[in-house]
């Protein structure tokens, strides 16, 4: 199996952003303690920007933009079809087809 280049590790996590599930982030929002260490690595929380416990119990969850990652690979696809990928996602990646 080939080694995964830098733009292939931006991609995928570019598709997690874009489609990944927030089943356990929203699972942890709703917990009464924070689970155990162990459990928390094996949670899916790569869409999670951050979350706090706010005053009078309640939690804050926000999650990373979707579209932004979805805008980011279409111009990253339309791009590619034309001309160098990596330079095609650097500028996806900076916004500069915006």
């Amino acid at each position: 199996m080939a080694e995964k280049t830098d733009t292939d590790r931006v991609l995928e996590g570019l598709r997690k952003l874009a489609f990944g599930k927030i089943n356990d982030a929203v699972e942890l929002a709703f917990a009464e303690e924070v689970p155990p260490q162990e459990a928390l690595r094996r949670m899916q929380l790569m869409n999670v920007a951050s979350i706090k416990r706010v005053k009078g119990g309640g939690v804050e969850v926000q999650f990373f933009d979707r579209l932004k990652a979805l805008e980011r690979l279409y111009d990253y696809a339309r791009e590619n079809r034309s001309g160098d990928a990596a330079e095609s996602l650097i500028r996806a990646l900076a916004g500069e087809d915006e």
